[in-house]
């Protein structure tokens, strides 16, 4: 990065999976730190992490714990961003959220680096992270939406469950072996979702809900997609419809994609261009040797991977994609890395009057 200036950064929900891939990120990047402030609940303050070889003692977030802080990545739900993001702001620092809060606020840039970079630098001290099954879609169809136009999107998804935390790890984990010890009663408390009524095994299933339903029969979840690609492409009018499905393994989203394009006449081998010439995806696609990208084939990694690109029997401008990305790198701690380095490279944390 060019900018050699060292900066005061703050991890908020530092123990949590999201916050451990942030600081983990953050030490692999080598972001230029002068100094790494780590805050959780009280719950979890006194916990120690490392960083770069040393134990970092993890603090309480209160509103004075952001006395001197540049940057504040928080990761500690949207409760926490909607009370301590402000204050942090308040005291000159510039927020990365990675909640829900205020991904829908018009005056709150939400980024995905690839895709809308520049809307970084009119932010007021706030910048929301997407949801993980959103960044990799849009990082996706960026490049193809440069070239060749978009007029439609269509997905579904298939999502790991270190998206719903690390309670529901530990209940696909337990409920697995107990099913393979031939105890099929096992007992459900966080998925589909933990606050709502019923809750269902994970273990050896699919659950067709992702947060709780809307009047309108769509998860949150699934409205987030469609919300925030409208947002982050700058497309209100575009169509775009979801449905979220949670499967029992443990990392990385994958993403049956359809859409439709502008342009006619053009072919797999035209998508396969832009795709491979796009930053930060990796295309994996060639069905003669059943090549193409898995959930195990991401975890770990930072791009996002295509493959089974298809052009639609029926529709000239249809084509088909399968998407999967890690949901804990660029789902979440790596694109928020990215959008701070982006704060960083091009001298943007000052805030914009």
């Amino acid at each position: 990065m060019a900018d050699t200036n060292l900066y005061h950064v703050a991890v908020v929900g530092a123990t949590g999976a999201v916050g451990q891939k942030i600081i983990e990120t953050l030490e692999d990047r080598d972001f230029p730190i002068e100094k790494l402030t780590l805050l959780s609940s009280s719950r979890s303050a006194g916990a120690k992490v490392s960083y770069k070889g040393e134990e970092l003692t993890v603090e309480e977030a209160t509103p004075d714990s952001f006395e001197g802080i540049d940057l504040a990545l928080f990761s500690a739900g949207g409760s926490v961003s909607k009370q301590l993001a402000p204050e942090a702001v308040k005291r000159g620092a510039v927020v990365v959220d990675n909640t829900s809060a205020y991904r829908m606020d018009e005056e709150v840039p939400l980024v995905v680096p690839e895709v809308n970079e520049s809307d970084i630098r009119s932010h007021k001290g706030i910048i929301a992270n997407p949801n993980c099954s959103t960044i990799q879609m849009v990082a996706a169809l960026q490049p193809l939406r440069e070239a060749y136009g978009l007029s439609r999107v269509l997905v579904s998804t298939y999502q790991a469950v270190s998206g719903a935390g690390n309670e529901a790890v530990d209940e696909l984990r337990e409920q697995s072996k107990q099913m393979l010890e031939g105890n099929n009663e096992v007992e459900a408390s966080v998925l589909p979702v933990k606050g709502d009524e019923k809750h269902f095994p994970i273990a050896f299933n699919a659950l067709p809900q992702i947060d709780k339903f809307e009047d309108n029969g769509y998860t949150f979840e699934e409205m987030k997609m469609i919300n925030e690609t409208k947002k982050i492409m700058h497309m209100a009018e575009l169509p775009v419809s979801a449905t979220c499905v949670r499967l029992p393994f443990f990392t990385s989203h994958a993403e049956s994609v359809y859409i439709e394009v502008e342009q006619d006449g053009l072919t797999v081998e035209d998508l396969h261009g832009q795709l491979n010439d796009a930053p930060g995806i990796t295309l994996m696609d060639d069905p003669a040797s059943q090549t193409y990208p898995t959930p195990l084939d991401a975890e770990g990694k930072r791009d996002v991977f295509v493959g089974r690109v298809r052009k639609d029997p029926d529709h000239d401008r249809g084509f088909h994609l399968w998407v999967v990305s890690d949901n804990l790198l660029k789902g979440a701690a790596w694109n928020t890395v990215q959008i701070a380095e982006s704060l960083v490279q091009h001298q943007w944390l000052q805030i914009e009057q």
